[in-house]
């Protein structure tokens, strides 16, 4: 009788990457899939709680500096050299280590697939200071998207000293990626659950019990320390917001449906300019940072509340603080946001896109609840949901994973009452982007990374 031709029976050399790694984490035994997902994952939590930790008090030196001083002549022509000196690092940074641009997900993404290389310790240490530029000179770029992949080349390189130990292939192992990019979602965002979805949910990989139990030790010993050790809490105080009442409940499919068309609309500008900086000959490469590094500049200046740090609070935008801004004011800040996030993304500096996403998300939910408060006067108190389901839809129409976008606000925000009208949003959304044929944002990009990576290897 011919032998079973299923992968079971298959020699491991010939199953695909991430099978392989599913047949070798079989093999291994609970307390050493447990021990080695906790070390990935503590130590993941420790290279982004060192990296939320400049950046979160570099602003706040940089605010405290800038804020509220006028500065001479010479001292504006010394804020746009340092300006221009950071772009130009930029853009050296990229061109010697191009895996670093833009937020890394479909990097690693396709490094697990195998059809990428994964060269970890140059990731890692160039993604590292290559996003705290980025953030430091103004751009709107985020840090979670850079975050998931260096916990993924964290985890490559510890996956590489394991195999090394074990006397196993020191190639990378897809599983080790898998794991660091969970760990580095969940200390970006202090939100596991979410970094466990968005394993499975937007990388696709296969669930398997062994495979659960090393990700959800990466996540658990991320959160930890970013918990315990750097004192990191919640990313948006909304714990205490008042939900939908179960009679107003048809508005959240409705700003569901209404964020599937934009999240689908901001994905075709993203792409587009991006694509149109890839082809465009006017600006070389390495020169392309300068646009959004000059742009952050003039904005200082001109419309410094688009700035991280010197714009408002998600907490202000939901008038927590008392802060209510009127319908104009928040549409000129939701359409400078959109155009200044594309064009810093675009450039191909390393940051991602997730942030931003939520700041447009919250200024659209706020934009939308602020309109609903003056129809509806009964929705006055509850503008803080709109933000919540503006962040939770637009992350659903733009990535199309509805439960890691409803995981990952519950967990940044604690508004885990919340969560039927987030599903119901997060769901219309997911249905409508797909329905308008508008693709998944980092499938857009894999394929642009793809090609791109394909022309470098004709070229040498």
């Amino acid at each position: 009788m011919a032998k079973s031709s299923s992968p079971a029976n298959l020699p491991s050399s010939s199953l695909p990457p991430i099978l392989r790694e599913m047949h070798a984490l079989r093999q291994e035994s609970v307390a050493r899939i447990l021990l080695q997902g906790v070390f990935v994952g503590g130590c993941t939590g420790g290279v982004i709680g060192v990296f939320r930790w400049l950046y979160d008090h570099g602003c706040a030196w940089l605010v405290a500096l800038l804020q509220h001083k006028t500065l001479s002549h010479e001292e504006i022509l010394l804020l746009f050299a340092v300006l221009l000196l950071m772009a130009l690092f930029q853009g050296q940074l990229v061109r010697k280590v191009p895996l670093i641009s833009g937020s890394g997900i479909p990097q690693v993404e396709l490094s697990i697939m195998g059809k990428l290389p994964f060269p970890w310790l140059r990731i890692v240490t160039c993604k590292f200071i290559g996003t705290l530029v980025s953030l430091m000179g103004g751009l709107s770029v985020g840090r979670e998207g850079p975050s998931i992949q260096m916990g993924a080349a964290v985890g490559c390189g510890f996956g590489s000293l394991f195999r090394k130990i074990s006397g196993e292939n020191p190639g990378h192992a897809s599983r080790f990626l898998v794991a660091g990019s969970v760990a580095g979602m969940t200390a970006a965002f202090g939100a596991p659950c979410a970094g466990m979805l968005f394993a499975f949910e937007e990388i696709k990989t296969l669930i398997t019990i062994p495979h659960l139990l090393f990700t959800s030790a990466a996540a658990a010993s991320a959160w930890a320390v970013v918990t315990l050790v750097f004192g990191f809490g919640l990313v948006f105080p909304f714990a205490d917001i008042a939900s939908l009442p179960w009679g107003q409940l048809w508005i959240a499919p409705l700003l569901g449906i209404m964020f599937g068309f934009f999240g689908a609309g901001y994905n075709l500008l993203l792409y587009g300019t991006t694509i149109f900086h890839d082809r465009q000959k006017v600006v070389p490469p390495a020169l392309k940072p300068i646009i959004p590094f000059f742009i952050s500049g003039l904005l200082f200046f001109f419309y410094p509340q688009v700035l991280a740090g010197f714009g408002y609070s998600m907490p202000e935008l939901g008038g927590l603080t008392g802060t209510h801004l009127a319908i104009t004011s928040l549409a000129v800040l939701l359409g400078v946001k959109i155009l200044f996030s594309v064009l810093s993304f675009a450039s191909g500096v390393p940051g991602g896109i997730l942030m931003p996403m939520l700041f447009i998300g919250g200024m659209a939910g706020a934009l939308a609840g602020t309109t609903c408060a003056e129809l509806m006067p009964s929705l006055t108190g509850r503008l803080p949901v709109f933000l919540v389901l503006g962040m939770t839809s637009l992350f659903a129409g733009t990535v199309r994973a509805p439960l890691t976008g409803i995981a990952l606000v519950a967990e940044m925000c604690g508004c885990f009452h919340c969560l039927p009208e987030m599903l119901l949003a997060a769901e219309c959304a997911t249905i409508v982007a797909n329905k308008t044929g508008s693709r998944p944002i980092y499938d857009a990009l894999k394929y642009r990374t793809l090609k791109s990576e394909r022309r470098a290897r004709r070229k040498n």
